[in-house]
């Protein structure tokens, strides 16, 4: 599958170039009123501080020693050879699945992680596209058609409304060849909400340990992490607290099936005593 092939007429994006802003798409979320949260606003919550010190808080050689080859193994047993990170970070995967030999292209809504995945990238002297893409409009900025998309760290659940969750499958269905492979993460909500959040007991997640990682509100339809970092620094992210079985009936309603579900990693997993829920599915 050719991961560069120009598919959308009226884009030729620039890596880099493609960001879209909170004005650019209050088309599609509409117009949030006091106290409302949109789609957009996690994009500021990554500044250039955060996203800097995001390595900080997911270590890399961690990270790579509690996934080993789970990705690699999952993505090769289904025959895959392009894959477009769309949730890419600070690059992480992108990178990794690129060394694996996986033609790879990375893109980020938050422009600050993007530049930061663009670093990471030279800095292992790798060649991997970089796009500012808003998922909502993945097709219109990133071209071509993937074997595989990963949405991974959480980050499907910066979308705060059902119709923008909808389109984002929509679009993340559009850029993958038939039968291509979603693989999309979240925290494990359902024990969050019923149990309350403990500190990372999985090799999946990865946090350092010299940053404190605690939810500094939880509600039914909002959860804002705050992350302590040695320095003195904080910094808050906020996401929505998405079900599994909502997400999978997300997946379903977008075009997907054959879809199965791991709890850290693993297939067998107690529902609430794992950390992240990862989801696999297919493109109709």
């Amino acid at each position: 599958m050719d991961a560069t092939s120009a598919g959308h007429a009226g884009t030729d994006p620039d890596p880099l170039t493609g960001t879209v802003t909170a004005s650019d798409t209050e088309g599609c979320c509409g117009t949030a009123g006091p106290g409302q949260r949109t789609s957009s606003d996690y994009q500021a919550e990554y500044t250039p501080a955060m996203a800097d010190k995001w390595d900080q808080v997911i270590s890399w050689e961690r990270r790579d020693a509690g996934e080993a080859e789970f990705f690699t193994s999952l993505l090769r047993d289904e025959g895959v050879q392009t894959v477009l990170d769309a949730a890419s970070g600070t690059g992480f995967h992108a990178c990794r699945l690129s060394c694996s030999g996986f033609t790879v292209v990375a893109s980020d809504g938050a422009p600050e992680m993007a530049r930061r995945t663009r670093q990471n990238i030279v800095s292992r002297g790798l060649d991997i596209p970089v796009y500012v893409a808003d998922w909502r409009r993945l097709s219109g900025i990133v071209p071509g058609q993937y074997d595989a998309l990963l949405c991974l760290g959480n980050a499907f659940c910066h979308l705060f409304s059902a119709e923008d969750r909808a389109q984002a499958l929509r679009e993340f269905h559009a850029v993958l060849a038939p039968g291509g492979l979603l693989i999309l993460d979240h925290r494990n909500y359902d024990a969050i909400l019923s149990a309350g959040f403990t500190q990372p007991r999985s090799g999946y997640c990865c946090a350092s340990e010299d940053v404190n990682i605690y939810p500094s509100e939880v509600h039914d339809d909002l959860v804002r992490f705050r992350y302590d970092f040695p320095d003195g620094s904080s910094h808050e992210v906020t996401q929505a607290p998405l079900l599994k079985d909502d997400v999978a009936a997300m997946l379903r309603r977008a075009g997907f099936d054959r879809m199965r579900t791991y709890g850290d990693l693993a297939s067998a997993y107690d529902p609430m005593q794992v950390d992240f829920i990862i989801h696999v599915a297919h493109r109709v």
